[in-house]
């Protein structure tokens, strides 16, 4: 039997769901990719893998999807890793660079200037080194590893989720573990159970990134106070709100 294709995000707030990966049995029956959030996403619509933890904005782009997993990157409060950055406040701001490397983030960005912020700023797809061009009233919205140590470089900082929060009263979902077809119900609870291994090794996770050094930040708070990692209730209905402010864009 042909293995499973499965991308995932290559950031820390994913570690502990590839260490459960890993750790598993599972293994024999995939093959594991690590890409960045638009890569997983382009992959599996082009069905270059059977399985992504997808940014949630690119869920209604592919033909079938299917959410197979009890767990998800996502936010209640601050994420700290998806934020927008400037030099003046939001009234001031004129140009917004957006982060290539994840659609929810950059359309969540959009919702939260329509809705919330009230403010109608110039948008610009960002290329490579796009940090270094944040100044006067030009921000950008920046996710991932690379916001780590950066958090006092600019005087402005607006975290992504908990401004969805201050708007939904909701938690917000960046990425889900989701198939582009129908996959059989034994591989997804092995799945699953790979997945809650993966949580319930945090610490140990947390203890052998820090003792790399390779992050500034603190890993174990990250992990387990900025990202929310269970797939439950709240967080379904501030998903299913958010895809459908994604139709009013």
């Amino acid at each position: 039997m042909s293995k499973f294709k499965i991308s995932v995000v290559s950031y820390l707030n994913s570690k502990p769901f590839i260490h459960g990966l890993k750790e598993s049995g599972i293994m024999d029956d995939i093959d594991l990719q690590l890409d960045i959030p638009s890569v997983c996403a382009q992959k599996l619509l082009d069905n270059k893998v059977d399985v992504g933890l997808i940014p949630v904005a690119v869920i209604p782009l592919l033909k079938e999807s299917y959410i197979i997993s009890d767990y998800c990157i996502g936010a209640v409060g601050k994420v700290a890793s998806v934020c927008l950055y400037s030099q003046v406040p939001l009234n001031e701001i004129k140009t917004i660079l957006l982060d290539y490397q994840s659609r929810t983030s950059v359309t969540l960005v959009k919702v939260l200037a329509k809705e919330h912020w009230n403010i109608d700023p110039e948008w610009k797809n960002a290329e490579a080194d796009f940090e270094e061009k944040i100044e006067g009233n030009t921000a950008a919205v920046i996710i991932g590893d690379r916001t780590f140590g950066i958090e006092e470089k600019y005087p402005y900082r607006y975290d992504l989720a908990e401004e969805w929060q201050k708007l939904t009263g909701l938690p917000f979902v960046f990425a889900c573990w989701v198939s582009n077809r129908a996959l059989p119900s034994g591989f997804i609870a092995q799945f699953n159970e790979a997945l809650k291994k993966g949580m319930e090794a945090i610490d140990t996770v947390s203890n052998e990134i820090a003792a790399g050094g390779t992050y500034t930040t603190d890993v174990a708070y990250y992990l387990k106070n900025n990202i929310s990692y269970t797939f439950d209730q709240p967080k379904k209905q501030g998903l299913e709100l958010f895809l459908k402010h994604l139709k009013s864009l």
